[in-house]
């Protein structure tokens, strides 16, 4: 038997993982859509207990009012989530995936645990149960909320990718090494959207997305507020992040078209990457126009998410001959005999 077949990090694809992986990513649309939708119409507290909701699984009311269906639903969408995570960790293990795989199966249940001891921290530090005269404690909580939702989302974006057909045929889509620049400016590109949507959730749990309530200028006609408060400085940083954002990912598919092994392996996907950054600062605008229509401001919350998730996806693909130990090997013994190949041809 080889060697290769006891190599711990070989890649194998397993189908089974990779739609699993697939329903739970279509399914923790919902739950994002869930709690964003909760946050934009204010519902977080419509119950005052947790984990259970006015102490029960099934709350009398809960479909006719609201704030407490709102909140109930992300609730049980969540809990439906953590059940998915620990079915990926528990299949992971049995099917035998590669080391990468069942770590980040792990990360998922690790992750979607704190996130919902996060979420209930969030309730029950507020002013509502702690009788206090500010509410520091809870909204702090609630943009960590916000925040892990986001790793947990790229977490499972990696989960599904590394169980792609395409990763674990060798190349990842790619026919050679890409520049191994791009990569790098791919992270950058992740790390600024990450930012702004921070920025965004500390905005949204401020109450401060109407705080300059008019676009793309101020209501004075320009574009920097003539005076700041904290909701009108947290609101036009969002503003500046988004000019941020914007350059960032036009630098990276810049990038990514002036490298033809690049453009061929992803260039379908910043296409996607450009038209989500669009749609985005549209949203962006119309949440303003629409005096923060609460389903305008959840699907410009829910869009940013897409736009992190296929950011992430075309990243850590060209990341991969980084990740793949037989990949990275495999360069470096072809760039290795590389000078005797060109020995041999000129003596030829």
């Amino acid at each position: 038997m080889s060697s290769e077949s006891h190599d711990p990090q070989k890649s194998e694809h397993k189908p089974f993982l990779f739609w699993f992986g697939l329903g739970s990513l279509i399914w923790i649309t919902f739950l994002l859509y869930a709690g964003g939708f909760t946050t934009s119409i204010r519902a977080g507290m419509a119950f005052l207990d947790w984990p259970l909701s006015n102490g029960s699984i099934n709350p009398e009311g809960w479909l006719v009012n609201d704030d407490m269906m709102a909140e109930h639903s992300h609730r049980l969408l969540g809990m439906v989530m953590g059940l998915l995570s620990i079915g990926l960790c528990i299949s992971a293990l049995a099917t035998g995936a590669n080391r990468q795989i069942r770590r980040l199966s792990v990360a998922l249940v690790a992750l979607v645990i704190t996130q919902g001891l996060v979420g209930g921290l969030r309730v029950k530090l507020d002013a509502l149960n702690l009788n206090i005269d500010h509410n520091l404690y809870a909204q702090t909580f609630a943009v960590l909320h916000g925040t892990l939702a986001q790793i947990f989302l790229c977490t499972l974006v990696a989960f599904v990718v590394m169980n792609s057909r395409s990763w674990n045929d060798r190349d990842a889509g790619f026919k050679d090494t890409p520049d191994r620049r791009l990569g790098s400016i791919g992270l950058a590109a992740c790390a600024t959207i990450v930012l702004q949507l921070v920025i965004g959730a500390v905005m949204r749990h401020s109450y401060a997305g109407l705080a300059i309530p008019t676009f793309p200028l101020t209501p004075y006609g320009t574009l920097v507020p003539p005076a700041f408060d904290f909701q009108v400085a947290i609101h036009f940083a969002h503003r500046v992040g988004g000019v941020v954002v914007t350059i960032a990912i036009l630098i990276y598919v810049t990038k990514i078209w002036k490298d033809s092994i690049s453009r061929q392996a992803i260039g379908k996907s910043a296409f996607a990457l450009v038209a989500l950054l669009a749609f985005q600062i549209y949203l962006g605008a119309l949440v303003i126009w629409t005096v923060r229509n609460p389903h305008v401001a959840t699907l410009h919350m829910l869009n940013g998410a897409f736009l992190l998730s296929i950011c992430w996806m075309m990243t850590l693909r060209s990341l991969k001959f980084r990740l793949d130990p037989a990949l990275l090997s495999r360069r470096v013994q072809n760039t290795s005999q590389e000078p005797c190949d060109l020995k041999s041809a000129a003596q030829a």
